[in-house]
């Protein structure tokens, strides 16, 4: 067992809890220790939700473990149907209590509560969040919506409809991502059937057969559940991603073939402008900036693929800690020309990091750290996220306005690398503070970044003077002059590197 400060995704039972908190009419009956309440602060702090999580805790003590602490479950459950009276009930155990085999689910059953409860097997010390959530939307899909014999047809001429499947409480930007797709499919004439779990209720979910495809948005939740959907319904499921210019137009042209509508009116939409930026000389400064991508699997290849495709960017590095959809993180990775990196390890991904030297970052809140502390530009495109990564202001990832709001997100960083670079030019003047560091990285001073990769076996040594000259050279660039610099130095066989060695690299890699 690794003792580790950061993690990328929470126990199981936080993901069901996740699947709670979006719903509604549902209530999760949680068998857990008191202390292993935390997740409530994830929605009221982090998502700034204005109601606490539809979770009721049995919150049993020590001095509990030596009486029936089967009695106090069923106490919580019978309790918690009598306030809240939902629609139906989720009942399970938290890592903690998984220890004392209390099987929520037989002592749910006994209470023969008027109510459909669904008891949750999530095995915490062998899964985590996102698959937690998964299982928890799978197991309520199966419950609600069983195949029924006999099912009315559709009505000729109907307006097809879809199911958008995969958004949840605590999902990064999740909301407005639907609010998005949601826009796109009206434009295109189809219906929004149902969009679960997010603000769906139990009786939502029977009317799910009711659609003719299924949209999945983010596959580390609904795809399980729609691959069920597929076998038992025979829906048509589409899980292109539309983040980005040109996934967008993908995702529009794969609905419209599916229920045959004419996608021509919207395919081109006015208010995309990356197409446009993309054509103008200022793309020339970002052409060929070396980026590094790291999160779920979502929005880790989607992210690869704007960075590639759409901003000119390349790709130094692309991983994600989702295990579960490590084949397809991996082959996006083969697509590059990069071995992908699958770890739940921040150690790792700071160690690669530091290794590649790459000039933006896109990653998590945990890369962002990372980024700081190495001084390079970073933007957030994947949970875990923090509170500032949740804004009050509509800022989708999906569909042509996410694509702007990802141009707006990823350039700024490099554009503010441009504007220190002009400081810089002017660091003699007496109007600027050349200790104040780069404005746009907090606290972060403009020193040599550290980690950088040995170039041969022998160790380099840098001079006094060389190591103050590199501090002059844009955050931006200075991983690359550094490298540039030490390896010019050892295909020169000098181990020292002088002031007059860092110009003669320049001048070497700048024919």
């Amino acid at each position: 067992m690794q003792l580790t400060v950061w993690t990328y995704e929470g126990p199981p039972h936080v993901g069901a809890m996740r699947i709670a908190t979006a719903m509604k009419g549902l209530h999760y009956v949680l068998h857990a220790p008191q202390g292993d309440t935390y997740a409530d602060l994830l929605f009221t702090m982090i998502e700034r939700r204005d109601a606490r999580p539809p979770v009721t805790y049995t919150t049993f003590q020590a001095r509990d473990l030596g009486g029936d602490t089967a009695e106090l479950f069923k106490t919580a459950a019978r309790e918690a149907y009598e306030r809240f009276k939902p629609e139906a009930m989720i009942v399970g155990a938290s890592c903690t209590a998984e220890l004392i085999q209390d099987d929520p689910g037989g002592l749910a059953r006994a209470l023969a509560l008027p109510i459909p409860v669904i008891a949750l097997d999530l095995p915490s010390y062998q899964k985590k969040e996102n698959w937690g959530a998964s299982e928890t939307f799978y197991q309520l899909v199966r419950t609600f919506a069983p195949k029924v014999e006999g099912a009315a047809p559709r009505t000729p001429g109907e307006r097809p409809r879809c199911n958008i499947l995969g958004p949840t409480a605590l999902g990064f930007r999740h909301r407005d991502d639907v609010a998005e797709v949601k826009r796109l499919l009206s434009r295109l004439g189809v219906d929004v059937n149902v969009t679960a779990p997010l603000e769906a209720t139990p009786s939502d979910l029977a009317r799910l057969a009711d659609a003719d495809v299924n949209v999945v948005l983010y596959a580390e939740i609904a795809d399980v559940a729609a691959r069920w959907l597929e076998r038992t319904h025979g829906q048509k499921t589409i899980r292109t991603v539309p983040i980005g210019h040109n996934a967008t137009r993908e995702f529009i042209t794969e609905i419209a073939a599916l229920t045959g509508v004419d996608p021509a009116a919207v395919l081109d939409d006015a208010n995309a402008r990356l197409p446009w930026w993309s054509r103008s000389v200022d793309s020339n400064y970002l052409t060929g900036k070396r980026v590094f991508i790291f999160g779920d699997a979502t929005h880790a290849i989607a992210a690869a693929r704007v960075a590639s495709e759409e901003l000119g960017f390349e790709v130094v590095g692309l991983g994600s800690y989702a295990r579960e959809f490590g084949r397809e993180v991996r082959a996006a990775a083969e697509k590059l020309g990069l071995t992908a990196l699958i770890t739940d390890d921040y150690l790792a991904v700071e160690q690669a990091i530091s290794e590649l030297q790459p000039e933006l970052v896109l990653g998590t809140q945990m890369e962002r750290h990372i980024a700081k502390r190495l001084g390079i530009g970073c933007a957030v495109i994947s949970a875990p996220a923090h509170v500032q990564d949740y804004p009050a202001r509509y800022s989708p990832q999906m569909g042509f306005e996410g694509a702007n709001v990802l141009f707006d997100t990823w350039v700024h960083p490099l554009v503010m690398g441009l504007e220190e670079h002009l400081l810089a030019m002017f660091r003699e003047d007496f109007e600027f503070n050349d200790a104040a560091g780069a404005s746009h990285l907090a606290s972060v001073h403009p020193s040599a970044p550290q980690g950088t990769p040995e170039v041969t076996a022998s160790e380099i040594v840098w001079s006094k003077e060389a190591e103050a000259e590199l501090t002059k050279i844009p955050f931006f660039v200075r991983g690359k002059a550094r490298r540039n610099a030490e390896r010019f130095a050892a295909e020169h066989g000098l181990a020292l590197i002088q002031l007059e060695t860092l110009y003669d690299a320049k001048s070497h890699f700048a024919r």
